[in-house]
């Protein structure tokens, strides 16, 4: 990890979770904050580590998993730049739950649990928030474990990708990068499995792969 930097409020505003702060608020802010940088693969938070800040990602991606003795794992969330993580333990002040481990170099902005807390105190809809932060994230959870339950490998690779998609000039891409390694790991199936079920979504129309994204084309198979 890199030495800590100051943080301007510019950057801050364009967090979406701190832009409902005022500017007197984002100020306070910005004076307690620290930013770091990590290279890629550095180990950002450990299982068990005490739940000191909350970590707002302001560039490249991390991602967030656990791992067992033999080092299987299974990866919780990959995240972007402007998503948060670390609210969990702040708030119940329990030990870290997961591993976070940056994909690529990444930059963070980091605010101490007194400070968070503070945030939370005086501002309504920043709680708000994190709440609907904290909310999407279980109903994800909730959604991995029926997929795990009910599903077999090919419903859960088609699932993964509807629940990262977004609609962009009229079609519905992932443009999240992620590796077969890293579905599988967050489905619960081999990396051999998962390249099968691509390859056969892909020769049977149902995506169109193409180099910066994957593109799900309009079919029953991907209905809501």
């Amino acid at each position: 990890m890199s030495g800590m930097s100051s943080v301007s409020t510019t950057l801050l505003r364009n967090v979406p979770l701190l832009a409902v702060l005022n500017e007197g608020e984002l100020a306070l802010l910005s004076r307690v904050v620290t930013r770091k940088t990590y290279p890629r693969g550095s180990l950002i938070l450990a299982t068990g580590d005490p739940t000191d800040s909350l970590y707002i990602l302001i560039s490249g991606r991390i991602k967030v998993f656990m791992s067992d003795l033999e080092g299987k794992e299974v990866i919780l969330a990959i995240l972007e730049p402007n998503e948060f993580f670390g609210e969990m333990g702040l708030i119940d002040n329990s030990p870290r739950s997961a591993n976070v481990v940056a994909l690529e170099a990444c930059e963070l902005v980091c605010i101490s649990k007194a400070d968070f807390k503070r945030c939370l105190a005086e501002n309504l809809e920043m709680g708000m928030t994190v709440m609907r932060g904290l909310v999407k994230r279980l109903r994800e959870a909730d959604n991995q474990i029926g997929s795990l339950a009910l599903m077999d490998v090919f419903g859960r690779v088609a699932r993964l990708l509807l629940d990262t998609a977004e609609i962009v000039d009229g079609e519905k891409i992932v443009t999240r990068k992620l590796s077969k390694q890293d579905i599988a790991r967050m489905i619960g199936a081999s990396r051999e499995m998962v390249s099968r079920v691509m390859k056969h979504l892909q020769a049977s129309g149902y995506i169109e792969v193409r180099t910066d994204c994957i593109v799900i084309r309009n079919n029953i198979l991907f209905s809501e």
